[in-house]
């Protein structure tokens, strides 16, 4: 079941139907059992193979990246079915707090997604409530030090794909647990899950080029392989977000649009899974390009719309 990483870190694949399929869970070996960071979603399966898991290796506590369904998704059965404690960041537990409001997040969602253009509901929402409703029994903040195992781990606040992921640095192994921060083969989506509108991407951007402050030699992410030259999938990452806001202006050279339209000129009709994500990677790279006077927003009829500035139009048009 478990991938021997280093002499003290292990990896768990867990495996769900749905959303991406898989998680990697890390276990970090100490004198008192293992640290476990994050765990996979609410599910049977996940279930099952934490049962397997739990009935050979002491667990000492859980410890979470960020509160996003898929990485704290069984935090709660940990701490109520086995008596496992769960540390989380306090910007993570002010997450929680909001995730304990289905209906709340939903009318959020529902709105946001409304003011910018897309039908009713293009977002399957569902109500996972439940797995924030605990009480954590540790909290870590910004520039931390937490012990996973016997090591002791820098904490580092990288916002962007969540409002609350962290990133734990371990200076003597050169060894980071950067959870969907950065992934190896893919560019985590950066979105307003939450249904609140603020500008995700522009925290994202910074957090990246934060990271290249850090001598690394392994990266471990929540999701697929692990990444030996951070460095350079930082800046694959930052290149390919670029492009994209690149093709967003060349689209807007046609006509003003809502985010909802341009989702669709930039990937294809709303036809799969994948729609809802990339509708929330073109609103959050339009409010980035807003707040930098790229692009100008009107609201029209409750809905808004998105548009190149008129000297940038006259310019085309000569």
């Amino acid at each position: 079941m478990l991938e021997h990483i280093t002499d003290d870190i292990y990896r768990l694949v867990v495996r769900f139907k749905g959303a991406m399929g898989e998680m990697n869970s890390y276990l970090i070996k100490g004198d008192n059992g293992y640290t476990v960071i994050d765990t996979g979603i609410h599910a049977p399966e996940t279930k099952a193979l934490w049962e397997r898991v739990l009935s050979n290796y002491k667990i000492e506590k859980l410890v979470l990246t960020h509160t996003h369904e898929d990485h704290i998704g069984l935090a709660r059965w940990f701490q109520e079915i086995y008596e496992i404690p769960v540390y989380v960041s306090r910007r993570g537990y002010e997450q929680m707090s909001k995730g304990k409001d289905a209906k709340a997040r939903k009318n959020r969602l529902k709105s946001l997604i409304k003011k910018h253009g897309a039908p009713p509901i293009p977002l399957k929402i569902r109500d996972e409530s439940h797995i924030y409703k605990f009480e954590p029994d540790g909290f870590f903040d910004d520039n931390d030090e937490i012990k996973l195992g016997n090591r002791l781990y820098q904490t580092i606040w990288t916002p962007g794909h969540a409002p609350d992921h962290y990133c734990f640095y371990q200076p003597e192994t050169e060894i980071m647990i950067i959870g969907d921060h950065v992934l190896n083969h893919l560019s985590p989506v950066i979105g307003l899950w939450m249904g609140e509108e603020h500008n995700p991407l522009e925290d994202y951007l910074k957090a990246l080029d934060l990271l290249k402050d850090y001598r690394v030699r392994m990266a471990l992410p929540g999701h697929g392989d692990m990444i030996e030259n951070l460095d350079e999938r930082i800046t694959d990452i930052s290149h390919r977000h670029e492009k994209r806001l690149e093709q967003i202006l060349e689209l807007m050279k046609e006509e003003e649009m809502t985010a909802f339209k341009l989702t669709t000129k930039a990937y294809g009709p709303m036809k799969s899974m994948a729609f809802a994500s990339q509708f929330m990677a073109t609103l959050t790279r339009l409010i980035y390009l807003e707040e930098h006077s790229k692009i100008n927003v009107q609201t029209k009829k409750g809905k808004n719309y998105y548009g190149l500035p008129a000297k940038d139009l006259y310019a085309i048009r000569s």
